[in-house]
Formats: C-alpha cells, sequence, structure tokens
C-alpha cells in the first residue's frame, strides 16, 4: 500500500529491508544437469536392478548369454531414458526460467526470482518442499506436483514413479555480505526446510 507524503501525493513504498537481494546469477545447465542426476540416481539406484533381475531369471533356469546380455542391454536402456527424462528439462520451455539469469529477493513472505525491474516471478515459502546446504550454496527443492494434478491411472503412476526433480541453486558467491548469508539460513530453518 502507498502511504501519502506532505503535499497529498502517494509515493511507492519500498522494499523490505529485511529483504536478502543477490547478485545476477545463472544456472548452467550442465551443472544443472549434473546435480539433478545425482540426487535421482542416489535416491533410485534400486530401480535399475529391476529389469536386470527380471531379465537374469530366466537364465537361472536355462542357463544363456543371451539373457545376460538381454538383461545388461535392458538395464542399460532404462538407465539412458531415466537420464534422458531428467536432461529433457533443460530443453523443454517450461523450464526455460531456471536457466535464465536472474537476482534473486528473499524474504519472510516469498523468493522473487528477477529478470530485470519489471519482470520477474514470485515462489512462496510452502511450493519448496526441503532445503540442502550444500558446498557451494543452496539447493531448494521445489514440492512435486500432487495427485490432483496428475493424470490418473497408469499415466498417473509413471508420473508419480519417475518424477523430476525441479531446484533452484543459490549458490554462496551471489550473496552480498556474511550477514545475507546468515538471514539466509535464519528463513530457511524458521520455514523447518532445512535439515540439521
Amino acid at each position: 500500500m502507498q502511504q501519502p507524503n506532505q503535499r497529498g501525493r502517494r509515493m511507492a513504498q519500498g522494499a523490505n529491508p529485511l529483504a536478502i537481494r543477490t547478485k545476477k546469477y545463472q544456472l548452467d545447465k550442465n551443472d544443472y544437469t549434473r546435480m539433478a542426476l545425482g540426487q535421482v540416481w542416489s535416491k533410485s539406484w534400486w530401480q535399475a536392478l529391476i529389469p536386470l533381475v527380471l531379465f537374469l531369471l530366466p537364465a537361472i533356469f536355462s542357463f544363456s548369454w543371451w539373457w545376460v546380455a538381454g538383461a545388461i542391454i535392458v538395464t542399460l536402456l532404462f538407465v539412458l531414458l531415466r537420464s534422458a527424462q531428467v536432461m529433457s528439462v533443460t530443453q523443454v520451455e517450461q523450464g526455460s526460467p531456471l536457466f535464465e539469469k536472474l537476482t534473486y529477493e528473499v524474504d519472510q513472505r516469498q523468493i522473487l526470482l528477477r529478470r530485470n525491474e519489471r519482470e520477474g516471478m514470485a515462489l512462496t515459502w510452502d511450493m519448496i518442499e526441503r532445503a540442502q546446504k550444500k558446498d557451494s550454496g543452496y539447493m531448494l527443492w521445489l514440492q512435486p506436483p500432487n495427485n490432483a494434478q496428475l493424470p490418473g491411472g497408469w499415466k498417473g503412476w509413471v508420473a508419480r514413479t519417475f518424477q523430476v526433480p525441479v531446484f533452484i541453486h543459490m549458490p554462496f558467491r551471489i550473496f552480498n555480505s556474511p550477514n545475507d548469508l546468515k538471514l539466509m539460513e535464519s528463513y530457511l530453518r524458521r520455514k523447518n526446510l532445512l535439515a540439521e
């Protein structure tokens, strides 16, 4: 809301003084792919064992190198397809805002991703599932779609089972001061996003 000044005119209300404003930063697509693949395969490595075991079962009853070769090929195809699914985020239009040069403005209500002074997008804190403090910076993992937003039937099962992680990476070097880093960590802890 704008407050009137002494002459009766309205002036724009100033920005939140407790907001953290960062330097411009652009997440490299290769860095995103490396981090996302690391996250996917550290969590769901066991899924690659399913086609391997299924195609090796016939080899137990009637051993043949064809069954072993087939099991290895199908497992490699599964790993390649799952990895391609993760890498596709860098290619689709919906993922393009993740890879633009942005500044971040963080306060107790939201995180503003600004392309410039007029264009930007707001993320409220409830849109973030969790945060991680890595050696290079903070990773803010966005909430996956809920069941109501997913299709029904087998397509919904596939979408739930093979979700692609979407995150915002905020390296320490984009923060302007050590106080901004402390305030960012304080926001993340108050919102119960940062695990101990």
